[in-house]
């Protein structure tokens, strides 16, 4: 057992130093998920930039990874490390996370020189950061699912370069949102399917996740549902940039996806929040640049590299794929973040905005008429 300097603080939860967490189970996961980008609801291919870094104590391992989407280019760097005993260190190689202000200012960071993107970006917080509800799902009388979460949107300064195109990063015009989770769910080598490959009902994932930014506030949309529509979990709140104000619960989630046909990949999406007395508000979703995050990064689609993953003692590589080429069947099986634009309408109040609409429908979904896996939208 090792001490680090985090154990001299009044903060321990359970009767073990700092680095060991409350439970024995391969999945705990401790990480950041961070997105960057400019106006792009004109034609030019501006880069959209995800980065995120997880720590994987009952694994041994801290990995993370930048995706590019910038034209028809995916351009990842992944990275992947033993875990030591020092917390604080988030650095793996060339990437690295800081915290300069914790729940307002962070610096993101990877060096030049292992593969075609680049960039040292601090990212300050324009509101509060919102907890979200507690993610808890148990599959075949087992846990997948027990995490925690807090998103924020902000606004970024820095330097980002791509393919040899240098991005002068100014806050009036970068925007982005980044979350913190922890908790318990899938990571590392993939474990045997047993009872789970028989029943795939059980694994049906349908799932909208969407950080909205306007000028006042935010709205952060979270569903989860299963192939009958039954609720995970749900939750929509408007959040204000003045933190004087109280987040507002915008009531129950009603969805209306409309798909690219062929796929399962949304084309449009019309958001409902209806209140118990029958007033409602809506959002209208226009998705229009694509990072599919699944692809290069640990989300599960290579089986050579997934969060959480041993990789030896340190280890980084540079993976470039064409949108236009990656496996159509593969897409469906891993959320997407989409870069998108939304008109909020609540009565005669009518706003516009931008940022995050990630969505999954993996498996059987009978509000859309998905009877199995690989059936798509007509």
């Amino acid at each position: 057992m090792t001490l680090s300097e985090m154990d001299d603080y009044p903060i321990h939860q359970i009767a073990e130093v700092v680095r060991h967490v409350g439970t024995s189970d391969r999945n705990f996961y401790d990480r950041y998920y961070f997105n960057c980008h400019g106006d792009m609801r004109g034609d030019g291919p501006d880069p959209w930039l995800i980065v995120g870094l997880g720590v994987y104590p009952n694994l041994g391992v801290v990995d993370g990874f930048a995706v590019v989407r910038r034209g028809d280019d995916h351009i990842v760097v992944r990275a992947s490390k033993a875990l030591g005993d020092n917390r604080n260190d988030l650095s793996i190689g060339p990437l690295k996370v800081q915290v300069l202000a914790g729940l307002q200012r962070l610096r993101v960071s990877l060096e030049p020189g292992h593969g075609d993107v680049s960039f040292d970006l601090v990212f300050d917080a324009e509101g509060p950061a919102q907890l979200e509800p507690r993610h808890f799902q148990r599959q075949l009388e087992r846990v997948t699912f027990d995490t925690m979460r807090f998103v924020q949107t902000g606004t970024w300064t820095g330097a980002l370069s791509v393919d040899g195109v240098d991005y002068d990063v100014q806050p009036d015009a970068w925007r982005g949102n980044r979350d913190r989770s922890w908790g318990v769910r899938p990571v590392g080598e993939a474990e045997p399917a047993g009872r789970r490959a028989a029943e795939s009902d059980a694994a049906s994932f349908f799932w909208i996740y969407s950080v909205m930014r306007f000028d006042e506030y935010a709205i952060v949309v979270i569903v989860q549902e299963l192939r009958t529509g039954e609720r995970i979990m749900g939750d929509a709140r408007r959040v204000w940039n003045d933190i004087s104000r109280e987040p507002e619960w915008l009531g129950r989630v009603e969805h209306d996806i409309e798909f690219v046909s062929g796929t399962r990949e949304p084309s449009g999406a019309t958001l409902r929040f209806v209140k118990p007395d029958g007033s409602a508000s809506n959002v209208r979703c226009e998705p229009r640049v694509a990072n599919y995050i699944g692809f290069g990064t640990g989300y599960g689609l290579e089986q050579d590299w997934r969060h959480g993953m041993w990789q030896g003692d340190e280890k980084v590589e540079a993976v470039r794929n064409r949108i236009s080429e990656l496996d159509p069947t593969m897409k469906m099986f891993c959320p997407v973040d989409h870069y998108s634009t939304f008109t909020y309408t609540d009565g005669a109040d009518v706003a516009s905005g931008d940022g995050l609409f990630e969505f999954a429908v993996i498996g059987p979904h009978d509000q859309y008429g998905f009877p199995d896996y690989l059936a798509t939208a007509p």
